[in-house]
């Protein structure tokens, strides 16, 4: 991916809408979140107004007398991009450029925008591509003639920037070939996936609201040197490496892209192959930034998304990360308490985690005659074992393994499994 070049900073100012006076300091908090964003996109945040209506204006979304007031801010501030907090409408985009005279965007634009920058994998950058060009396909309307003038700025950055001044057939066609590509990287997923279930491996996957430490801990972790930057979306690509708990068994753990207030659809759609390793994961760390006073809410934007790609079902631990910097909230769920800085419960982390895989595997009971070494140095090697008995006409084995392992155990054992072993394992499980 090629990205502009600025030969400016651009300078920011940002709306928001409050549906009350009560509403007006979370919209105010919504708005240093966005003013993040737009830092990490590289622009200047030199003012923010917020609007209190009961609804958006279809037209404008903020009515036309706070449009014109935002227009005399504008020139007031010098502003060369004003951004809303809230998805803008085609039409209310258009509109909202005829008045204020220069570009107008919304959150979602400015999401696109830091992706685009930070996504550096074939398939990020790829998704990224796919992502931008649904988004600005509607957009193209009416705005043909004055795209080329907007390049370099936030939001129009990005694979794809050439193909906005070509017709909706050429767009349409590069999201088809988009499509195509991240189908056969599709394809070679599932390959490693399938070797991963074959080597028996599980697959742990760090989730989280971005910037709370996911990176940092995986690093801590596995030894890996992932970039750890104080931004969000520092690292966009997943990153799995191998991890040894410590009863011995090895895992694979993945680090994600973090999750944030109103993630653009475009996104969750083109990232869904990504994300399917989170919802085919066995066990998902949520890390939490325990310093943050918006913890609580960011923990309910990571599930909401969670149960967005169909991954609400998966045994989910809570991590508090940050505890040297201060809890920020009595009312924090319980979880396990780490600082990923200063080491403080990294430990007992690892100790858990294998204590709730080991717990999520289900306890079989198989009958190998003695005769058959082959077959129990097999389920020594796929399987945890608990006990061995010697009975009269074999060895009773008791072990705790996953379903992949379960399954395998089963064909190459299924003849000598007797009838009272598996209503065992019925009562066991």
């Amino acid at each position: 991916m090629t990205l502009i070049e600025r030969s400016f900073q651009e300078r920011i100012l940002l709306v928001g809408v409050a549906t009350s006076g009560r509403e007006r300091q979370m919209v105010n908090d919504q708005l240093d979140e966005l003013a993040s964003l737009v830092d990490t996109a590289g622009a200047l945040v030199v003012h923010r107004e917020i609007q209190v209506r009961e609804r958006p204006d279809p037209a404008t979304y903020i009515g036309k007398g706070k449009v014109d007031e935002l227009a005399v801010l504008s020139e007031s501030f010098d502003v060369d991009t004003v951004v809303f907090d809230d998805e803008l409408t085609p039409g209310q985009q258009r509109n909202l450029e005829k008045v204020l005279g220069r570009t107008a965007i919304d959150r979602t634009a400015v999401i696109l925008d830091v992706f685009a920058q930070n996504a550096r994998s074939q398939e990020g950058k790829a998704q990224v591509e796919l992502a931008l060009l649904r988004y600005r396909l509607p957009r193209l309307v009416g705005r043909r003639t004055n795209l080329s003038q907007q390049v370099g700025r936030i939001g129009t950055r990005g694979p794809g920037e050439t193909k906005l001044e070509e017709d909706r057939r050429r767009i349409q066609e590069r999201i088809g070939q988009l499509r195509r590509e991240l189908a056969a990287l599709e394809r070679q997923r599932r390959l490693q996936r399938k070797s991963r279930l074959h080597g028996r491996n599980s697959q742990v996957a760090l989730v989280g609201y971005t910037n709370v430490g996911k990176s940092s801990l995986l690093n801590a972790l596995t030894g890996a040197d992932v970039v750890v930057e104080d931004r969000l979306f520092a690292t966009l690509d997943p990153r799995t490496r191998r991890l040894k708990l410590p009863g011995g068994e090895t895992i694979l753990l993945a680090d994600t892209v973090g999750f944030i207030r109103k993630l653009p659809h475009q996104l969750i759609e083109a990232f869904r192959s990504t994300l399917d390793a989170v919802a085919e994961a066995d066990l998902l760390i949520h890390v939490v930034d325990a310093s943050s006073v918006h913890a609580l809410d960011q923990m309910r934007e990571v599930r909401a998304t969670l149960a967005e790609i169909g991954a609400s079902e998966v045994p989910e631990l809570v991590v508090l990360n940050k505890i040297d910097l201060g809890y920020a909230s009595d009312d924090l769920p319980d979880g396990i308490a780490i600082s990923v800085t200063s080491g403080e419960g990294v430990n007992n982390l690892l100790a858990v985690v294998g204590d709730r895989l080991r717990a999520l595997n289900r306890v079989e009971v198989f009958r190998v005659p003695f005769d058959r070494g082959d077959i129990l140095a097999e389920i020594h090697r796929e399987a945890e074992v608990l006990s061995e008995e010697n009975q009269d006409d074999g060895i009773e084995i008791r072990v705790r393994a996953d379903d992949a392992a379960r399954a395998l155990l089963r064909r190459h054992i299924e003849s000598v499994v007797s009838d009272r072993a598996v209503e065992d394992t019925d009562e066991l499980s």
